[in-house]
């Protein structure tokens, strides 16, 4: 049999191209794939061919965000069935290298991440109608929770692990720079971690309206208000932690204003060298913490979704069946008006 897939060529080149349906090995589940949210990086594949020195240099079927039902299993799996809906995680760390003997398996030296251009070959991504997976790959969800809440597990399992490169959060103030789907996520985990105050800031106000929803008890327009942040960065700052998710140096520069001395910058947003302001980090005695993808936070994230814990509702934007796949990455690059679209498949078409 024969199915479809998404498969980048090139700058704003994506096709809809037929493959041969994968064959399902003993320890494997062949998922019918329902849902995939396109991330940033799937932009910037799009629009740009790659990001920093990561670069398309073969036809990539891209996304790793994703949700779908399980159509069979391998000889060997007992531990999910056939009609059951899954989260996929597009991680898979090769479990033997120095750091993932360490336990540091988000910096795998092996590491295939499915979406990615980083080695060549590259990683076949989730926007494809069937994909086989190996069943530790996947998360079961419960069977009340909407698809395209269940393909938001990858992007929440980002935030749980920013979340864990933080101090404990319980009656604590935070800032978050940035109010796309990841900062309106972070957003999210630091209510769910007992932040008492939560202030998000962006230069657009449709992601502050949805980062409102998702728990900040204020949001600032920096496009419209440039000095909004003014007050928060009295006596030396205000804030205990902040969530860098924008990667703009004006960005980061505002939040080592607004924290407080020996406060705490967890660097979420990723760019190539932007420039950092030393002194305010020595003079302050501020803690930098980057953050990298996840390891056994798809699971929480899962758990957190199934329970309600957190409800990734407000983040999801109108959806796109896959033959509009190209419209479906112009809608999630208009900032203004869209924050985590997804790309439909199988004939799905949504709650």
């Amino acid at each position: 049999m024969l199915s479809r897939a998404c498969i980048l060529h090139g700058v704003h080149d994506l096709r809809i191209e037929t493959q041969p349906e994968p064959e399902t090995g003993p320890g494997d589940v062949k998922v019918a794939v329902l849902a995939g949210g396109i991330c940033g990086s799937d932009l910037h594949y799009f629009h740009h061919g790659g990001f920093g020195p990561v670069r398309v240099r073969e036809p990539i079927a891209m996304g790793h965000e994703a949700a779908g039902r399980i159509v069979e299993t391998g000889s060997e799996v007992d531990t999910v069935q056939t009609g059951d809906l899954v989260a996929i995680n597009p991680s898979q760390p090769c479990g033997h290298c120095l750091y993932c003997k360490e336990g540091n398996h988000v910096h795998c030296l092996h590491m295939r991440f499915m979406g990615s251009a980083y080695r060549l070959p590259h990683e076949q991504g989730l926007f494809r109608e069937r994909i086989v997976v190996p069943a530790k790959q996947i998360q079961p969800i419960d069977k009340n929770v909407p698809v395209r809440a269940a393909a938001c597990a990858e992007p929440l399992a980002v935030c749980l692990h920013a979340r864990a490169q933080a101090p404990d959060l319980r009656g604590k103030r935070v800032l978050v720079t940035g109010a796309g789907p990841i900062g309106a996520l972070c957003v999210a985990v630091a209510r769910d971690a007992g932040a008492t105050e939560i202030v998000a800031t962006d230069l657009q106000e449709m992601p502050l309206r949805i980062a409102e929803q998702m728990g900040a008890g204020k949001t600032l327009n920096l496009a419209a208000d440039r000095d909004g942040l003014d007050r928060y960065k009295a006596d030396k700052g205000q804030f205990d932690v902040a969530f860098e998710c924008s990667a703009s140096a004006a960005a980061i520069r505002d939040a080592l204003l607004c924290l407080r001395p020996r406060g705490t910058l967890i660097a979420v947003g990723v760019a190539g060298d932007t420039p950092m302001p030393l002194n305010l980090i020595v003079g302050k005695e501020i803690a930098v913490r980057g953050t990298h993808r996840f390891h056994t936070e798809f699971a929480a994230a899962v758990q957190a979704i199934n329970s309600g814990a957190i409800d990734v509702a407000p983040i999801i934007s109108p959806s796109f069946p896959i033959e509009r796949a190209p419209d479906a990455f112009k809608q999630a690059g208009d900032r203004a008006h869209a924050m985590k679209v997804h790309i439909l498949f199988n004939g799905y078409i949504g709650e």
